[in-house]
Parts: C-alpha cells; structure tokens; sequence
C-alpha cells in the first residue's frame, strides 16, 4: 500500500502472495541462524570495549534496531508482521513495530496507529529526498530501507549492520518507575545526537472485523506505545539522564544521527 506524505492517497495494495511471503519469512529464519553464528565475534568486539570503559559498570548489550511501519488495514503486511516477531526473538535485533494511521479510512482503525509514527516514517522519506511512504516498510539502523516483506532482504541488511562496533555505548538500569541511562561516545562526533526513550508491548492478537484484513485474527509483535526525546548531544562528554518509565513494558534507548540519519547505538531492558 502506498501514499504521499502530502496526505493519504490510496493506490492499491502491494500484491504479495501470503503462502510465498510466509515461505520467505522461512527462509529470513534460516538467515536469522547466520545472525546467531557471527554473534559471537561481536561480542568479543563489544567485551574489549567494555575492559576499556572500567571502571564503568557492564554495558548493556547493544543490538540493531529494526522498524517496521504497518497497518492492520494493509492487506500486504500480515507477513510482514509475522517475521517481525521472528527478529523479535533475535537477541541481537530491537523489533519495533511502528503503526501508522493513514490507511484507518479505508474501513478499519488500527487501535495501534498514531500519526507520531506516520511522522517519523515522512521524515525518513524527507531525509532521502522522497515524497512516498509505504506499508509495509522495514527500515533497519536508521538508514537502510526495504520496501514490502523481503526477509532475505532485512536480513542481510542487520549482517551488514552488525558488522564492527558502533560509535557509542549505552549502560541502562531501571529503578523502579525511571531508568538510568548513560551514554559515551568513542570519539567527538561530526554533528547531533538525538537520545531517544521507547516502549512496546510484546504482543497482542487482535481479531479484524473489516476491511483489507477482515475475517482475520492477527498477532502483532513489539508494539510501539511510545516514543520521545531526551535530549540532543554531541558527544563530547558523558551523556547521563534519569527518564520516567513506569509500568512493566520493555524500555528501549536509541541513540541517532540528526536529521533521523543512522542510529550509532541502541539497547533494550526487556
């Protein structure tokens, strides 16, 4: 499904056949494995860091963030759905689920959508000089996009981004309703830094009376509740912050490049 993000312009569904997305969301986990196998050596890589960084306490692991912009009115995107809840259960991988609300009129209000998630996914489309959004969109580390559900696709794209060790590093402790977040960068960095607070519902299934997906019941992984700004920062010193977080919902800290460019860190409290 496609639309401008001058305003919602309905132009058909992408038209993906169901039993061949699911047959290649088999495949993304036969990829998934590949990500399981060079772990590893990142870890290495991120525990050198670590004994660098003392007297620092341990760093919370790093992992690749993983969007992806859907609909429960967008016939093309179940399978996309589901394979985001295969790289949920990745380690390695943030799965967020980000769903959007331009496709509500259509005959279904997705009870997840909200324009802030619309927003976001403008302002990537912007960012590369693009006037056209998509459901569904996988975009992985903040900067490479993949359009429908290609899991091959999305899965070499986090290989390629697990390669190497980020610029910074991320250290993050929940105490009861607020989280500690501290933040350190390698390296003075050339632009801004936006330290962003996110958090998601594991999953919930949800039964679709009409439109493009009527008649089905769907579960959704990694659901975005919310997401906001902490503060932007350069990188010069010590990024620290004590931010509200209550409830029992995972908590996820991204840190991104202005101008919603590549995120150089990202870790998760489940």
């Amino acid at each position: 499904m496609i639309t401008k993000p001058g305003g919602p312009r309905r132009t058909g569904s992408q038209n993906l056949d169901w039993h061949g997305a699911v047959d290649m969301a088999k495949t993304g986990n036969q990829i998934g494995d590949r990500l399981y196998m060079i772990r590893p050596s990142i870890s290495v890589a991120c525990g050198l860091l670590i004994a660098f960084a003392a007297p620092l306490a341990a760093q919370t692991p790093p992992a690749i963030v993983v969007e992806l912009y859907t609909s429960q009115g967008c016939s093309s995107c179940p399978p996309a759905d589901e394979f985001l809840g295969n790289l949920a259960d990745d380690p390695g991988v943030i799965a967020l689920a980000l769903h959007v609300d331009y496709w509500d009129y259509i005959g279904w209000a997705d009870k997840f959508a909200d324009q802030k998630f619309t927003e976001r996914q403008k302002a990537y489309a912007y960012a590369e000089g693009s006037k056209t959004i998509y459901t569904p969109q996988f975009i992985i580390g903040g900067h490479n996009r993949v359009v429908g559900n290609n899991p091959g696709e999305v899965a070499a794209r986090i290989i390629e981004a697990m390669q190497g060790v980020g610029p910074v590093q991320l250290w993050l402790e929940r105490k009861g309703d607020v989280v500690s977040i501290r933040a350190v960068a390698a390296k003075p960095q050339s632009g801004q830094m936006r330290v962003q607070l996110v958090r998601y519902r594991p999953s919930e299934a949800v039964e679709i009376d009409s439109g493009e997906n009527a008649g089905h019941k769907i579960t959704y992984h990694n659901i975005v509740t919310s997401w906001s700004n902490l503060g932007d920062w350069d990188g010069s010193s010590d990024f620290a912050v004590e931010a509200p977080a209550a409830g029992d919902q995972p908590i996820v800290v991204i840190v991104q490049t202005e101008g919603f460019g590549p995120i150089v860190a990202a870790a998760q409290i489940p």
